[in-house]
């Protein structure tokens, strides 16, 4: 391994910087971390992208932007901040425009006194991420002779196993596995860390982590708005390629691996590898039993009319695209061997949610009557967003004669830490990559594994027309026909609410 820099001073490269994610997310995240002075002491941010405009410009855009999406209420070093913003116009398939940006970042570090370290964020559309890294290699850009140099590109690495495969060669023809981050935004929000803390730091779980006492995991990633205006780029991903590949397999990963060594990056991220190369292999004959797709169609909600996907701008009329996708598997190890997990997500669903339930087993015997299994079993839902905290349901008794028993919640909010801000996941994400800690980025063989898992689903749905693609209204919880992934007739999905502790009611939008 190359020997690395400890100075974090900078030169923050975004390309894509006149994009949506720039100014939604990127610039107010960093403006997050100068304010709580986690930015070092000498850095410069360089926007990078095709649009003409000057540097007095991209800081005017830059400093509208803190004001309308940053979540620091503080604007008073707003100013200072946009100081340290520059502006390059590229054209990304031109070398010319490398030497150019390569004279510029030359010129900047004699500006502010800064070395060679260097961070290129790709917030560009998929189809340059096998562009943009090739011509910093050519200009010489990748090179770690005076300082280091970071590449971070955004989801989704590659469309299939194919084109990673693809990626992954390119890529690393001229870059370091250590110097790429590939970013997942749900990995930097503060409750999908909280699960390793739940799990190794609490006696009272790690015991009952394993296929002795659990029954089964639910994983839900709920949207209740369609596709809004990405309908062109949606119609080509879907929701399998959209959330399963990356967010919500990442989320299993963090459930079920085993306890890591230490918390060095290194060894959580081997835990998590391992949970990949665990999955027990979807053979194409069973996929119509094991996956359901879904695609939300016009419906009434709150007395307004609700568009099917189909009518959706730029949506092919014809479209068998997926919006909603529940998938049950195994993982085959010792720790997991039989135990089902099922994960769903879908657009235009009841509420927006995103959360963990893990089902525990029920007492070996009955010795207080239960109206049904679900009810019988203990379970712990652990909420990612919104209502950020977790819940433990138990039974007791109710006050009167005999031993009739309900179920109670036990629950923690993040809310109730009212002298704790939470920070947005890209604060903590780009964070990370200035410390140089790439614990919540996925690594190459991780993406690799996973696509590896999902490319029979994806093969069976687009070989064979006999699966079927079920419509369900918007506003529902998706297809009935998921319901009948969870065999065992005795249990059922859990339908959470935007509130964490109102369980299984119908909730209105």
């Amino acid at each position: 391994m190359k020997e690395r820099f400890m100075n974090t001073n900078h030169i923050y490269v975004i390309f894509g910087a006149s994009g949506d994610l720039t100014k939604r997310k990127l610039i107010p995240a960093l403006y997050s971390l100068y304010v709580q002075k986690l930015l070092p002491e000498k850095f410069i941010i360089l926007g990078v992208a095709r649009t003409k405009i000057n540097v007095d410009e991209f800081r005017e855009l830059m400093l509208e932007s803190i004001k309308k999406y940053g979540d620091i209420t503080d604007l008073s070093e707003a100013g200072d901040f946009v100081k340290n913003l520059f502006y390059e116009t590229i054209q990304y398939d031109e070398l010319n425009s490398y030497n150019i940006l390569k004279e510029k970042l030359n010129e900047l570090r004699k500006l502010k006194d800064i070395n060679g370290n260097t961070i290129f964020y790709l917030a560009t559309p998929p189809n340059l991420y096998d562009v943009i890294p090739l011509n910093l290699a050519k200009v010489g850009l990748n090179k770690e002779d005076d300082g280091w140099k970071r590449l971070i590109i955004e989801k989704p690495f590659g469309y299939d196993l194919q084109s990673a495969l693809q990626l992954k060669e390119l890529l690393l023809r001229d870059w370091e596995e250590e110097q790429i981050y590939r970013i997942d935004h749900y990995l930097g929000k503060e409750t999908v860390q909280n699960l390793l803390v739940t799990r190794f730091s609490n006696g009272i779980f790690e015991p009952l982590w394993n296929r002795n006492y659990i029954h089964h995991i639910e994983i839900t990633s709920a949207e209740n708005i369609g596709v809004e205006n990405r309908g062109g780029y949606y119609d080509n991903i879907g929701a399998l390629r959209d959330m399963v590949q990356n967010h919500l397999l990442q989320i299993v990963g963090l459930i079920a691996m085993e306890p890591p060594s230490s918390l060095e990056p290194l060894s959580i991220r081997n835990e998590i590898l391992k949970v990949f190369q665990s999955l027990r292999p979807i053979k194409i004959d069973e996929v119509s039993k094991i996956a359901i797709r879904g695609q939300y169609t016009e419906s009434i909600i709150n007395n307004e009319k609700v568009k099917g996907y189909r009518e959706e701008k730029n949506i092919n009329p014809d479209s068998k695209t997926e919006t909603y996708v529940a998938i049950k598997f195994f993982i085959d190890n010792w720790r997991w061997g039989g135990v089902p997990f099922y994960i769903r997500t879908g657009k235009r669903l009841p509420t927006r949610v995103t959360e963990v339930v893990i089902h525990f087993k029920p007492t070996p015997h009955f010795l207080f009557s239960r109206n049904n299994l679900q009810e019988a079993c203990n379970k712990l839902i652990l909420r990612i967003q919104p209502d950020e905290g977790m819940l433990l349901e138990i039974g007791i008794k109710i006050p009167g004669q005999g031993f009739n028993v309900q179920n109670i919640d036990l629950d923690f909010k993040y809310s109730e830490l009212s002298h704790q801000r939470i920070p947005e996941a890209y604060e903590r994400l780009l964070y990370d990559t200035i410390k140089g800690d790439n614990t919540l980025f996925a690594r190459t063989e991780e993406v690799i594994a996973t696509w590896k898992f999902l490319t029979p689903i994806l093969e069976a749905w687009q070989n064979n027309n006999e699966i079927p693609l079920y419509g369900y209204p918007a506003g529902t919880w998706g297809p009935k026909e998921a319901d009948k992934l969870i065999e065992d007739g005795k249990v059922s999905w859990r339908f959470p609410c935007r509130n964490l502790t109102n369980s299984n009611l119908y909730c209105e939008l």
